[in-house]
């Protein structure tokens, strides 16, 4: 009786988060049509936008950081690989000769206007997932070489090594010698990206550039939901916990290292191929260090451990400084105009922020915890208030 009463309590909250990820869908499909370009809520589809894709990334990162307790800092050498391999796999041909200016392309054919040509209108959408997919898997395939020798590191030395892999492949990619492939130091532009997707309804169209952002991003943290609880996600806790009884207990430390490494490197890279798609262009430059450094500051602010204080951390983080806080740079915030309200000190006000929150928060806004948990803690917590209250009131 108690296995079925469980079982039912599992699927009621299973169709409860079905149906809240459906509604939180459908809301961002309506907002999407709303919302101009031009209206101040703009900002909100941008923050959703992009929080997403750094969602996805510092979840990657969560998984290797946190639950395996490798300390790597690749990230933007893995977003670069995803962001490159997506752009060069979906440019039109006819664009490839004014794109690679300097360079005969050496990548003549483009995924979505070849699955296009043969499936019609779905194989454009069927050609931007292969490309998508294709990114996450040579961010892989790199990650598994780079981990041959890496993985055998700890602590600080792995993250200096991956520090420096993230260095060397940006500085690989801007070099004349593989210009034919990434067009050296300039730009890709002219790939698929977000405007793309739109559909027609009779003469009305519909924008679903965030939707499918926002969507293919949650599919792959549910994904890495599901690895980190499975057997697999045991197995990288145990080497976290502790390597020695891991290896005791039957798990090959290094398979599970380069596992975990490689898979967190696929979701870096599906991460990098959708900021691509959300930016305008890709350009080797813009994937320095500090972005890694920032990931790294979401994952701590979030938790390390938990996949939902990642996501809680990015959405906080992206709302802050690119929305809640820009009025300190433009002279008037809240509305309120002070001189020192200049070009530079919204960075102070959200140093600050940071600061406070890492005092206050030691191990993050939802330390090792997941959100149900923290949730159903507040509600039994609530309840037993409620029934001390009656019991109370019925003593008197």
């Amino acid at each position: 009786m108690r296995i079925k009463a469980d079982s039912k309590t599992k699927n009621k909250k299973n169709t409860i988060t079905v149906v809240a990820l459906a509604a939180f869908f459908l809301l961002i499909i309506i907002l999407e049509q709303l919302i101009s370009p031009t209206d101040r809520m703009s900002m909100l589809l941008i923050v959703l936008k992009k929080g997403s894709i750094y969602a996805l990334v510092a979840v990657s990162m969560n998984l290797l950081n946190g639950f395996t307790g490798l300390f790597s800092l690749g990230q933007a050498g893995f977003m670069l690989i995803g962001a490159y391999t997506y752009a060069i796999l979906s440019i039109p041909l006819a664009d490839r000769a004014s794109v690679y200016q300097y360079y005969e392309s050496a990548v003549n054919f483009s995924f979505p206007e070849m699955l296009e040509n043969i499936l019609g209108g779905p194989g454009m959408v069927l050609g931007v997932i292969t490309s998508i997919i294709v990114a996450g898997l040579i961010a892989a395939g790199v990650a598994f070489l780079v981990g041959l020798p890496v993985l055998r590191l700890k602590s600080d030395y792995l993250a200096i090594a991956t520090l420096g892999f993230a260095e060397i492949i940006r500085a690989i990619f801007q070099w004349g010698r593989f210009g034919p492939v990434t067009n050296g130091s300039n730009p890709l532009r002219s790939y698929v990206r977000q405007n793309a997707f739109e559909i027609k309804i009779g003469s009305v169209g519909i924008s679903l550039s965030t939707f499918v952002i926002v969507f293919f991003s949650a599919i792959c943290i549910g994904i890495i939901v599901l690895l980190v609880n499975s057997s697999y996600g045991r197995a990288f806790k145990a080497i976290r916990e502790d390597e020695i009884a891991a290896e005791a207990m039957g798990i090959n430390l290094y398979k599970h290292k380069q596992l975990a490494f490689c898979i967190s490197s696929f979701f870096t890279g599906v991460g990098g191929a959708l900021l691509a798609i959300f930016m305008g262009s890709v350009i080797a430059s813009n994937f320095k260090a500090a972005m890694t450094y920032e990931l790294l500051l979401i994952v701590v602010l979030g938790g390390i451990g938990s996949i939902s204080g990642s996501v809680i951390g990015t959405l906080l983080f992206i709302s802050a400084s690119e929305w809640w806080l820009r009025g300190l740079d433009s002279g008037r915030f809240l509305g309120i105009s002070l001189p020192f309200f200049r070009n530079g000190f919204r960075l102070v006000v959200f140093s600050v922020i940071i600061m406070l929150v890492v005092l206050f928060f030691r191990k993050g806004i939802m330390g090792d915890k997941e959100l149900p948990y923290v949730l159903g803690r507040l509600r039994d917590r609530l309840f037993s208030r409620k029934r001390k209250k009656k019991a109370g009131e019925g003593n008197g």
